[in-house]
C-alpha cells in the first residue's frame, strides 16, 4: 500500500481542529483574503502569510502591524515597509497572484543566541504498526530569516541545546514527554481522516510559557536532519521504521550510518 500524503495545509488544518484538544493549540488560520487579514493583523499584530501547497518555508510572508501604525512585511532576508493597510495588501496580493495562501496567527519563538527556533517531532507507525514518536529535533532559525527550515538555511540542533537557556534538564524531560504525546495525538488524528498515512512531522513552537503551538504537519517529512544529532541511535531508529513501511525505494535507499 502507498505510503498516504497530504499537500494542502488547509485541508490538514481543518482535520486536526475537530479535536478539541488539538483546537486548542493551532493558532486561528484561516484563507488568505483582505478582511481575514485586516482582522487578524488588529488581533494579533504579528501574522504569517503562507502557501496552501508548498514545503522548506519557501513563500512564507511574515506580516506585522506596527505600534505607529505601518506594516512591515518580511519575506527571505528583505523587508519592506507600508504606511497603509491599502498598499500592504495590494503588495501581497501582487506576490501571491491566483494561488491559494492561509493567515495565521503569528507565535513568537523562543530564542537561542538571538534567533528563533521551532521543534520538529517525528511521528511514524512503527514496526508493530503503531503510532510512535521516533525524535524530537530543534531548528534554529538563518540569523536573517523568518523560516527555520534547514532548506532555507535553518541548523538542525538537538532539544536539550536549544533549551537550556530556558528550562532544566527535568522540565526538559517532561516537555520532551508531553512532545511525545503530542506527536502522536495528531497523528491519530489525522489518520482518522487519512487512514495510509504512516509517518508525519509535526512543527511546534514553544511560546515564553512554554505553551506547545502546532505550527504545521508535513506528511513527507526529512528524516535525514535527525543525522544531525549525537544520538545515533534516533536516526536509526527513524530510517529502520520508514524502511519498513516503505518510504524508500531500493534504488534512492541510503545508508543509515
Amino acid at each position: 500500500m502507498a505510503i498516504g500524503r497530504v499537500h494542502s495545509k488547509w485541508l490538514k488544518t481543518k482535520v486536526l481542529i475537530k479535536d478539541p484538544a488539538l483546537h486548542e493549540l493551532i493558532p486561528q488560520t484561516k484563507l488568505f483574503n483582505k478582511e481575514n487579514l485586516r482582522q487578524m493583523l488588529s488581533q494579533y499584530s504579528m501574522v504569517y502569510v503562507k502557501p496552501n501547497l508548498g514545503t522548506f518555508g519557501l513563500g512564507v510572508i511574515r506580516v506585522e502591524q506596527l505600534p505607529d501604525g505601518g506594516y512591515r512585511l518580511q519575506t527571505g532576508t528583505r523587508s519592506n515597509h507600508f504606511s497603509y493597510f491599502d498598499h500592504l495588501h495590494d503588495d501581497l496580493k501582487r506576490r501571491i497572484g491566483k494561488r491559494t495562501f492561509l493567515v495565521q496567527r503569528g507565535v513568537h519563538l523562543l530564542k537561542h543566541k538571538n534567533r528563533r527556533f521551532d521543534l520538529r517531532v517525528m511521528v511514524q507507525k512503527n514496526l508493530n504498526d503503531k503510532w510512535e514518536t521516533t525524535g524530537v529535533i530543534g531548528r534554529l532559525s538563518h540569523p536573517q530569516k523568518i523560516v527555520t527550515n534547514y532548506h532555507s538555511g535553518g541548523t538542525p540542533m538537538s532539544f536539550e541545546k536549544l533549551m537550556s537557556g530556558h528550562m532544566s534538564s527535568a522540565q526538559q524531560q517532561d516537555c520532551v514527554s508531553r512532545l511525545n504525546k503530542l506527536g502522536r495525538h495528531t497523528a491519530k488524528q489525522l489518520q482518522s481522516t487519512y487512514p495510509r498515512l504512516k509517518e508525519i512531522g509535526v512543527d511546534v513552537a514553544l511560546d515564553s510559557d512554554f505553551k506547545p503551538w502546532i505550527l504545521e504537519v508535513n506528511t513527507k517529512p526529512d528524516p535525514y536532519i535527525f543525522r544531525k544529532l549525537k544520538d545515533k541511535r534516533i536516526f536509526s531508529k527513524i530510517y529502520r521504521y520508514a524502511a519498513a513501511y516503505g518510504r524508500f525505494s531500493s534504488k534512492k535507499r541510503k545508508s543509515p550510518s
